[in-house]
């Protein structure tokens, strides 16, 4: 086991024998502590071996949010059933992306949370064959993330820092199999614009703007809903096709919603194709402490290893 991320093995479960690689790096929505809370969950609970991999700088192999340009252990993407991808305009060695395009490419599951919408940006290596990805890509509209995921960075619809967003569940979606069990879906991270969902995408969460910071706070008048989370499929350069979930929520502090981790473990299920398995109300508690960061540019706790994670 390497010191450049952390595993968590399944417990007894459904998801015995399955791994899922949960892929952190963004400067702002503390992904470092999101994804490490969300694989312990997903292992001690569900069962589903979990790997966290994270922003690391080289030199001191301590967690660090703002190094873009290094992602250890991609390759157990390999033997991966499932990507849970949560980065930030992070522009990868093409060794380390290739990992990325190559499970992407393969049919394998994707979720997307928040900043995974522009989850790369090229701005030096522009010969990449990977420098098609970034967000704003015209070679390939949208990048990753309107490609892949739906769609890619618009703009913040409710003011950021100062108006939180509500989830609101599509009316006739109400009986899909990723919303067994969810209702009360809250999170302090503002709704993200949305301009077109691509593909076949199928909305089952709707962003409410609300005027304030608290769950209580009213719904912000003549704010329009944006869709926050929907599942479509992706077929890549190889003809194979993916089931992908995507979600504009997945601040650290938004997985504080029992409503949300619950909607997150069950589109796991979904995107495996494990449906059939999604309990009524999946077990979402907290596996230990969950001490959540809140969102903002340089507020990650310093001088963090991955070890630091284990269990």
């Amino acid at each position: 086991m390497s010191n450049e991320w952390v595993v968590y093995e399944g417990k007894e479960g459904p998801g015995k024998g399955k791994q899922i690689v949960l892929v952190s790096g963004d400067e702002e929505y503390r992904s470092e502590e999101a994804l490490p809370m969300l694989g312990k969950v997903l292992a001690t609970h569900h069962g589903f071996r979990c790997v966290v991999l994270f922003a690391i700088d080289p030199d001191t192999g301590e967690i660090d949010p703002n190094n873009q340009h290094n992602i250890p252990g991609l390759h157990q993407l390999e033997d991966a059933d499932m990507m849970v991808l949560f980065t930030r305009f992070r522009e990868l060695p093409d060794e380390q992306m290739k990992y990325i395009v190559d499970y992407t490419n393969a049919g394998k599951p994707v979720m997307g949370l928040r900043t995974a919408t522009h989850a790369f940006n090229y701005k030096q290596n522009l010969d990449s064959p990977y420098a098609k990805y970034s967000f704003n890509s015209r070679e390939f509209d949208g990048g990753y993330g309107r490609q892949v995921l739906g769609e890619t960075w618009i703009n913040h619809h409710g003011h950021h820092g100062k108006e939180s967003a509500r989830g609101v569940i599509d009316e006739g979606m109400q009986d899909h199999s990723i919303l067994k069990g969810v209702s009360d879906i809250w999170g302090p991270s503002d709704v993200y614009g949305i301009k077109e969902l691509t593909g076949d995408a199928q909305v089952l969460v709707h962003g409410q703007v609300l005027v304030g910071m608290e769950p209580t706070d009213a719904p912000k008048p003549d704010a329009v809903t944006m869709p926050m989370a929907w599942i479509k499929t992706y077929t890549g350069e190889t003809g194979h096709t993916s089931r992908i979930f995507n979600t504009t929520m997945g601040a650290s502090v938004d997985l504080e919603s029992e409503g949300l981790r619950r909607l997150l473990v069950n589109g796991c299920y979904w995107c495996m194709e494990m449906e059939d398995s999604i309990p009524d109300e999946s077990v979402v508690d907290y596996v230990g402490d969950y001490d959540a960061t809140f969102f903002g540019f340089g507020t990650f706790k310093k001088g963090l290893k991955p070890s630091d994670h284990a269990l």
